[in-house]
């Protein structure tokens, strides 16, 4: 069988997150320096001794990974990219940051939907062991490989295709991943996954 379609911690809140302070470390070209790591609804910042203070409204911010590992900051000034390594309150910043930031928010997480599907499967450069869980309105990669799970909503997807039962390859703003699937993708479940996402996203009505 064959089928092909191609279609993007100290927490400052009471009952929902508003900003978040971490103790956070900034790994140098030599060396690195430890500080605070604030995140809040209109901009990231850091805190680090000798000067080392930088702060990034969230407009100019390319695109802003969060995992429970760290943060990762690609700018628009020459596509720097600054990483801290530290523990985060993930979860709450990906909710915190969705809808104001969009597609350019990498959800380095997995938020299974309740009653999603689930493929165990294995992802492709860099490789880890995981599962996919398909909802109604969200994928989500889970892996123990840190920084690799994901949740994408289907708005975030920009492509979505399948060369046969046993791979699929989604399309995000972030790149492309390709999936090795452990057990198959039936024709039937897969056309069905992809007209979903296709009206969710109002590319077909």
């Amino acid at each position: 069988m064959a089928f092909v379609k191609t279609a993007g911690c100290i927490i400052a809140a009471a009952a929902a997150l508003a900003a978040a302070q971490f103790p956070a470390r900034h790994d140098h070209m030599r060396g690195g320096c430890n500080g605070v790591l604030t995140i809040d609804e209109s901009a990231v910042s850091f805190a680090g001794p000798k000067g080392h203070a930088w702060k990034w409204p969230l407009a100019e911010i390319q695109q802003l990974k969060i995992s429970p590992e760290g943060v990762s900051v690609l700018t628009y000034v020459h596509d720097r990219r600054w990483i801290f390594v530290g523990s985060t309150p993930a979860a709450e910043l990906v909710a915190l940051l969705r809808d104001r930031m969009g597609a350019k928010l990498v959800a380095a997480i997995a938020e299974p939907e309740s009653g999603a599907w689930k493929l165990a499967a294995r992802a492709l450069h860099p490789e880890s062991q995981g599962t996919l869980a398909i909802g109604s309105s969200s994928i989500a990669y889970q892996t123990a490989a840190a920084g690799e799970s994901r949740t994408w909503r289907f708005a975030d997807i920009e492509t979505l295709s399948s060369a046969g039962e046993f791979e699929l390859t989604i399309g995000t703003p972030e790149k492309t991943f390709h999936f090795q699937l452990k057990e198959p993708l039936a024709e039937n479940r897969y056309d069905a996954l992809w007209m979903e996402l296709q009206k969710r996203t109002g590319r077909i009505q």
